[in-house]
């Protein structure tokens, strides 16, 4: 097959196929006695991962479990994309805590946390969330916070640690214009607004479950490749 057809076929450019092929990514074409490209079936199956895998993974994912299927590791290649699979999982049970945190908060005024102020230090111990990172979203604007008057500290309350569970459930997310509105729609809900942090955590949930089915439809397609690289090595 031609370069200009698989091309048009997977809907990239001349160039896109050459820089994939460049990198690793997929097998290097077979040359013609006038020296032009020839592409086969192996090579539009590792388009379709691609293009399948990206999404759901992430490109640099994506570029590593290739590359370690060109190297014959297939095991290893099955081995990162797991480790992402597991990711989703527990970032999925984090979510559905959260969720039932603000709900009680709503519902019941009944607080997840048994103090009604924190320093960095102890929001950080609570979250999980390195102090650097949560200094970071406040400088971007997720997290607004006072500070004490005497001491010049951080003061947080049970409020904003959950908008900062919140913010943390897109840190393993594959960046999107759906990913980029989430911290849009974050960064300008206030963190008492706790129906407004409702509403985006269940959006959220929504987007997961989305992820699901694009990883599985990505593992399908490697699954697929790693088959038929084993019938036609190159």
């Amino acid at each position: 097959m031609r370069p200009k057809k698989l091309a048009a076929t997977f809907k990239i450019s001349a160039s896109t196929l050459r820089n994939y092929e460049a990198k690793g990514l997929i097998p290097p074409a077979e040359r013609s006695v006038n020296g032009y490209r020839s592409y086969t079936d192996l090579h539009a199956a590792y388009l379709a991962c691609i293009q399948a895998m990206a999404p759901a993974f992430g490109m640099e994912l994506t570029t590593e479990a290739l590359h370690f299927l060109r190297q014959d590791k297939t095991h290893d290649a099955l081995w990162v994309i797991r480790e992402k699979e597991v990711a989703l999982y527990e970032d999925k049970e984090k979510l559905e805590k959260l969720i039932e945190d603000i709900r009680l908060q709503l519902n019941e005024n009944t607080s997840p946390y048994p103090k009604e102020r924190f320093t960095i230090n102890k929001v950080s111990e609570l979250t999980r969330v390195p102090k650097s990172t949560i200094r970071y979203w406040e400088q971007a604007g997720y997290v607004i916070v006072k500070r004490d008057p005497e001491n010049r500290y951080r003061c947080y309350d049970g409020a904003h640690l959950l908008k900062i569970r919140l913010i943390q459930m897109l840190q393993n997310t594959v960046y999107s214009e759906e990913t980029v509105k989430f911290k849009q729609s974050i960064a300008t809900a206030e963190h008492t607004d706790l129906q407004m942090l409702m509403k985006i955590a269940e959006k959220i949930r929504t987007y997961q479950d989305k992820r699901i089915v694009s990883q599985m439809c990505g593992i399908s397609c490697l699954y697929r490749l790693i088959q038929l690289a084993k019938k036609a090595p190159i």
